[in-house]
């Protein structure tokens, strides 16, 4: 009865509150700049999808804009008769699947043992990884550590160098110090040692804390740009990104596409082109993104609050 009395009384005041001048031009102005803000992040997006499946002349013209106009399909057709965009796309793939496969690994194997209180010298690996967040080797001489590693133009030197974050690394080692010691002393006295305590029992508890750095590392890799740029100069082995910047730069497409062009058989201007290109390597994360969204959510506070 108390409780349904003062869950009552809370109606009532929700009910019976009145907002003052100031309250409301706070509520309008805010909601009015996070429109505005949201709107002018979203639209470079909406002008390219619009681009892309909009006709050359309207293009052209400066008809669109937030739509397409005369709608086509002819740019995105261009896209996947290219050959070599659909190849860097399964490269993309394959460095997305192993990289994250090889993180996950090196990180758990990182993040288990620092988060255990009997380790010794852990206070002095802890400064070390958070030492390399602040400070690096620089480019030339990562370039050249890659180089003598005789990794140079091939895909590992997309997945190994940044087998572990140490940012990451600290986000898991947190969520496996707040897990019960009495899990542990359990699984000790019942015979189980470090290795198959962390597989049959750390890991099966982590669910929520894998996902989320999983995905950061999945995002990481599909997005490389730079590493891919630097350390690899064979044309078969580029990523979707490296080849979506040929073609923003330097128009690079297959060479049956400008045959077709001559021919007549499509009509695509280097404006078109390059936006269905840019719609071509975004879509496949955002359609991943909205189902997964809570993780990253979540892996933005795990291990802010204790308690």
């Amino acid at each position: 009865m108390a409780e349904q009395a003062e869950s009552t009384g809370k109606n009532k005041y929700r009910r019976t509150r009145k907002y003052s001048f100031w309250d409301v031009s706070f509520h309008v102005i805010n909601y009015s700049l996070i429109t505005i803000i949201a709107f002018v992040c979203i639209f470079p997006f909406i002008n390219t999808f619009a681009n892309a499946f909009s006709s050359s002349h309207a293009i052209q013209s400066g008809k669109v804009i937030l739509w397409p106009v005369d709608f086509q399909l002819d740019a995105m057709k261009s896209v996947f008769w290219d050959n070599n965009v659909i190849r860097s796309l399964l490269v993309t793939i394959y460095v997305t699947a192993v990289g994250t496969t090889i993180n996950m690994v090196f990180t758990i194997l990182t993040a288990y043992p620092l988060s255990r209180k009997d380790l010794v010298g852990r206070k002095y690996f802890m400064n070390y990884m958070i030492f390399t967040m602040m400070f690096s080797g620089g480019l030339i001489p990562g370039y050249l550590l890659i180089k003598y590693l005789g990794m140079l133009n091939t895909l590992w030197a997309l997945m190994i160098p940044g087998a572990i974050s140490a940012f990451n690394v600290i986000i898991m080692k947190s969520f496996f110090q707040n897990m019960p010691e009495e899990l542990r002393e359990a699984a000790v006295m019942d015979g189980c040692g470090n290795i198959r305590y962390m597989l049959r029992i750390v890991l099966p508890l982590s669910g929520a804390v894998m996902a989320t750095i999983g995905l950061f590392y999945a995002v990481g890799h599909w997005n490389s740009y730079m590493n891919a740029i630097i350390l690899i100069d064979n044309s078969d082995l580029f990523t979707l990104q490296v080849r979506l910047r040929n073609i923003l730069l330097l128009s690079q497409m297959d060479t049956s596409l400008e045959v077709m062009q001559q021919q007549g058989k499509l009509q695509v201007i280097e404006e078109s082109l390059k936006a269905a290109t840019a719609i071509f390597a975004t879509v496949p994360i955002l359609i991943v993104y909205p189902f997964l969204q809570k993780y990253f959510v979540k892996g933005s506070f795990l291990g802010s609050v204790k308690g």
